[in-house]
């Protein structure tokens, strides 16, 4: 008789469990059964190897997606995003092999909190002094992984409680509602998640304001400078001379931006970006090389500068550095996914240590080199004369613009569902663009509005990123741990973390609110130029002279 291992055509991934036992069947058959579970065990290995290869090219996708709770209903969701690969770091199920190794997790934490943020701290180290900046930037970054622990640290309690794999951020403000002490918490419990996302989208909306700033602010001076030394050649070879200023409004390249990324925001699938995501990575880590042999070349300011300067602009530094610092989101989907999750507090430490270290040195020395004419992004002090150093700023810039669609999918995916859910079946792929097509637009709105970096650097720090990383997670321990009893200095160590967070959150809005609509200066991503450009052969000599030097 045939063989009913052979009959079955084989085993699939999900098929029934075949209920025959080798030494209950024939000598053939018992060949044919052990070479088929081979077989099938060779293929699932292959399918791991690929899914652990797949994870490791598409770590930068994962960066943002963790962020994003998939509880979306099955009429709101096409096919392909209810695939569980495209969930980002899901927790991981007993038995589960897949995961991120500790060297993938440090790799996540650095690319989650480099951004625009970096760049922008050198000018809040002006609006802090040179003694009080770095300190106050050191003390901070120590407060923010305190709290980054500490909402693992309330996650793990629930998770053993309810015998969860991994909760999210939201999820974990809302189980400590449900489950704590305060009975007028309890009757609000869904709106934990609620205010989490809330204030998520906001911090991730607000980073693509930010994008919208920098990207024009850097066009605008790789456009002009590169006119103004053509310019300079042409009267330089006797021919038509082009006109000596090109200060074009950089509205006007927020504008011509907005079509691209509109185009960008259409992809709705990350994984069709890894390629340029790694691009992305490699850019602007060899931009921030370049900005650092730049920036330690002399120190022309050292001994000249405020140690400690006024405290009127100190709030300005809080929503910078708090922006800048501002990864909180990001701890618990990496923590999930972590194949040795036991050593996540020693990842988060070594990377965030990494970041902190990166953040003090590039704004001390930002400012040591640049002085008081430091301006919103590093960039856009750099020479315009000099190739390399334009070269920087369309790297950093390339990085941004696919940073933008990273940071912008969670936001997206937390609104869309529900306002597809509201429409009929048939109208669902127009209602999902025309909403992309909005969001990019209010991103783009809000930037010309407040077309100043530094600002709204520090606005969206101070209205949401303080909200998320400093009041929060005190709140949450509290609410936590309080039924179980919990210590006099615990209790006074968070009362005193969010008290900070809400003080920088009413002193930095305000501030900054003033500051936009009452500013003592002109705009900050105004251009700046090298030296003039007036190419007679004693100006050409010693501009080839300074260049080569």
């Amino acid at each position: 008789s045939a063989c009913p291992v052979s009959q079955s055509g084989g085993w699939t991934e999900g098929a029934p469990v075949l209920s025959l036992c080798p030494r209950w069947l024939p000598p053939c058959h018992q060949d044919c059964f052990e070479a088929r579970t081979a077989a099938f065990g060779r293929r699932r290995r292959v399918t791991w190897r690929s899914a652990d290869m797949e994870s490791g090219e598409e770590i930068d996708m994962d960066v943002m997606k963790p962020l994003i709770e998939v509880a979306h209903s099955s009429e709101g969701v096409s096919d392909e995003e209810e695939e569980p690969e495209l969930t980002g770091l899901h927790p991981r199920r007993p038995g589960d092999e897949e995961g991120i190794s500790f060297t993938q997790t440090l790799i996540h934490l650095l690319k989650g909190n480099i951004g625009t943020g970096l760049l922008g701290l050198p000018l809040a180290i002006k609006n802090a002094g040179l003694l009080l900046g770095p300190i106050s930037l050191v003390l901070m970054g120590i407060v923010a992984i305190h709290c980054m622990h500490v909402v693992v640290r309330c996650s793990h309690h629930f998770c053993q409680r309810f015998q969860k794999q991994g909760l999210s951020y939201g999820d974990t403000v809302t189980f400590a509602m449900e489950q704590g002490p305060f009975i007028c918490l309890r009757n609000k419990a869904p709106w934990g998640r609620t205010t989490v996302e809330f204030f998520l989208i906001i911090t991730q909306l607000g980073f693509c304001s930010v994008y919208f700033v920098f990207l024009a602010a850097n066009m605008k001076q790789v456009v002009e400078g590169f006119l103004r030394n053509h310019t300079s050649y042409n009267e330089l070879n006797g021919t038509r001379s082009l006109p000596d200023e090109w200060n074009i409004d950089s509205r006007i390249y927020m504008l011509s931006l907005l079509p691209f990324l509109i185009i960008f925001v259409f992809i709705r699938d990350l994984k069709y970006l890894v390629v340029f995501s790694f691009l992305a990575n490699l850019s602007m880590a060899v931009s921030l090389v370049i900005i650092y042999q730049y920036i330690m070349r002399d120190m022309p300011h050292l001994g000249k500068l405020p140690l400690v300067a006024s405290w009127k602009k100190y709030p300005l530094f809080f929503g910078s550095a708090i922006f800048a610092f501002e990864g909180i989101g990001l701890v618990l989907p990496l923590e999930n996914k972590m194949m040795q999750r036991k050593r996540f507090p020693q990842a988060l430490n070594i990377g965030m240590a990494i970041v902190t270290a990166l953040y003090v040195s590039l704004a001390t020395l930002g400012y040591l080199h640049f002085g008081d004419n430091v301006q919103g992004s590093i960039t856009l002090n750099l020479p315009q004369n000099i190739w390399l150093y334009q070269l920087v700023k369309i790297l950093y810039s390339f990085g941004i613009l696919v940073t933008y669609t990273i940071q912008y999918y969670v936001p997206a995916e937390i609104i869309l569902p529900a306002v597809s859910a509201q429409v009929p079946q048939r109208w669902k792929l127009h209602c999902d663009l025309v909403v992309r097509t909005l969001l990019v637009c209010l991103t783009c709105a809000t930037a010309i509005l407040i077309p100043r970096l530094d600002l709204v650097i520090s606005f969206v720090g101070a209205v949401s990123s303080s909200a998320l990383a400093l009041i929060f997670p005190p709140l949450l321990e509290i609410i936590t741990f309080s039924g179980e009893g919990i210590s006099l200095w615990l209790l006074l160590k968070d009362i005193f973390i969010a008290l900070i967070g809400i003080i920088g959150f009413l002193t930095g809005s305000y501030v900054t609110i003033v500051e936009i609509i009452y500013p003592e200066t002109t705009s900050i991503i105004k251009p700046t130029y090298g030296p003039s450009l007036n190419f007679s052969s004693t100006v050409l000599n010693s501009w080839a002279n300074s260049s080569s030097s």
